[in-house]
């Protein structure tokens, strides 16, 4: 345990020094070394489970919701999953792939400007157009493969979360929506057909099905890998693994609660708290934050708090000295929904 003012990096002194060189490794929830130069293994799986999984008995469901989540496989319907931030909506959709070996998870994060477009896929025709631009100035002639191809029209078709969770595959994928409330009001509504469907068709390609060989173009997938399109349509084999996350700021059209398998998640008590710090910080933090998961839990009962502020405040605490750790939890820990 350090003094008071050691633990600081930047002091305000207005004078350069080598302080960066004794900042700690960053918590195991804020670690992106894990990804490699082909943005295979992001190390989002860690970073959501936490690095030290294996000493916890990780997300230990209760039987409701355990029944909604195997309703939603047994089912093919997605799960629309509402709870207070952090109460591990998204963590679910990281730990049933986990278990079930559905490989990494597919993430769409909504914001207020995201459309069914942009789940789905995006033709990039201008970086075509300056290819073919390109290519002209270099000579005449287009050879397969070249820019001004038919058949190179797929390496300009990039498929979003949404399009990538439905190619055809024996196995599902698993596709987290991610704070659906966030979104614009008329994207609950357009996911309709596609969530009932299961598929989805791109113009651009069917256009041009007829000049493709096979009908076929090689597109580029949210993973960054390649998978075939025939006839310019994308159609799942086997339903993805669905997970809807909504804080519970907004209500949803009735046709899209009829087509999802409803979970609310409530607040975690002190065991299941617990066990989310010893996954991600393992047991001696658990231990030494035990005062700050009770006064955190204490004070949710009246206030909106996150389990994020936990982590960060059991993190943190750890390198500051008992006077200022207090201090500094409360500093970390404030209520979501203060009046501004």
């Amino acid at each position: 345990m350090t003094e008071p003012s050691e633990w600081l990096i930047y002091r305000g002194a207005g004078e350069p020094h080598d302080g960066m060189s004794r900042l700690p490794p960053p918590p195991p929830w804020r670690d992106f070394s894990g990804r490699d130069a082909a943005g295979a293994g992001d190390g989002s799986r860690d970073r959501r489970l936490g690095a030290y999984r294996h000493l916890a008995e990780l997300h230990r469901p209760g039987a409701e919701e355990l029944e909604m989540i195997n309703a939603a496989l047994y089912l093919r319907r997605p799960l629309l999953v509402t709870g207070s931030p952090g109460a591990g909506k998204s963590t679910l959709a990281h730990s049933v792939a986990y278990e079930l070996g559905l490989g990494d998870v597919l993430r769409w994060s909504i914001v207020s400007r995201s459309t069914l477009q942009d789940g789905l896929y995006h033709y990039d025709a201008i970086a075509r157009l300056q290819d073919v631009q390109i290519a002209a100035q270099q000579g005449p002639g287009a050879a397969a493969g070249s820019p001004g191809a038919v058949d190179a029209i797929g390496s300009y078709i990039r498929l979003g979360p949404l399009g990538t969770a439905l190619l055809p595959s024996d196995t599902p994928r698993v596709l987290l929506i991610d704070e659906l409330d966030k979104s614009d009001i008329d994207l609950p509504n357009d996911l309709l057909n596609v969530l009932e469907e299961g598929e989805f068709e791109i113009p651009e390609l069917q256009r041009i099905a007829d000049r493709l060989p096979g009908g076929e173009a090689q597109v580029l997938t949210a993973d960054g890998t390649k998978a075939t399109v025939r006839d310019g349509r994308v159609r799942c084999r086997a339903f993805p693994f669905v997970v809807l996350t909504s804080n519970g700021e907004r209500d949803f059209p009735a046709p899209l609660l009829r087509r999802c398998i409803h979970l609310e998640l409530g607040r975690p008590d002190h065991n299941r708290l617990a066990t989310f710090v010893r996954a991600h910080l393992g047991d001696e933090a658990a231990r030494a934050g035990d005062d700050l998961i009770a006064r955190f839990l204490e004070r949710s009962r009246s206030e909106l708090l996150a389990t994020d502020q936990l982590l960060n405040a059991i993190y943190l605490t750890d390198a500051a000295a008992p006077p200022s750790r207090d201090r500094l939890a409360d500093l970390l820990v404030q209520r979501l929904d203060r009046p501004r």
